[in-house]
């Protein structure tokens, strides 16, 4: 049975390789800090893992067979939904959504504390990091929700590919 577990264990999904996905967040929660170049690193990290993922699971699909699809169907509908839902899920939202808090915070702790910039900063990058385990799951979800109803809709009559 162990044997059987760790061969349904997904490189991309199920490991410490899943968390090159949260890089660019990590680099927009730093970006007060540390050179624009850092920050655009993070996201060149965080777009390999959404490549990576999405060719896996092209392969992984055209290893399957399927009497509703042909191979190169199954394949592109696999690469296209991981694609789209990892660079949603995984980079866009997320990266919009760590850059604005952060942006507001700084903004805010400007404005209403006299506190010395580096402070500022640094309070800014603290909640950045420590917003982003808040934010996955209900970004997931709404993703999800999004392909379902919209992307999802023209795929052709196969298995739905796991997303997240």
């Amino acid at each position: 049975m162990p044997e059987r577990r760790a061969a349904e264990r997904d490189l991309y999904r199920d490991t410490w390789v899943r968390y090159l996905g949260y890089a660019n967040e990590v680099g927009e929660a730093f970006r007060s800090l540390v050179p624009a170049a850092v920050v655009w690193l993070s996201y060149g990290v965080s777009s390999s893992y959404v490549l990576a993922d999405a060719i896996d699971k092209g392969k992984k699909a055209g290893d399957m067979s399927s009497p509703e699809a042909s191979r190169s169907t199954r394949v592109t509908v696999a690469v296209v939904d991981t694609f789209v839902w990892q660079a949603l899920a995984s980079v866009a939202i997320p990266g919009f959504t760590i850059n604005r808090v952060c942006a507001a915070s700084l903004y805010v702790l400007g404005t209403a504390t006299r506190w010395p910039l580096t402070a500022r900063k640094w309070t800014t990058t603290a909640l950045g990091l420590l917003l982003i385990p808040v934010i996955v799951h209900p970004i997931d979800r709404s993703v999800d929700f999004l392909l379902d109803s919209s992307l999802r809709k023209l795929y052709p009559s196969v298995e739905k590919p796991s997303s997240s």
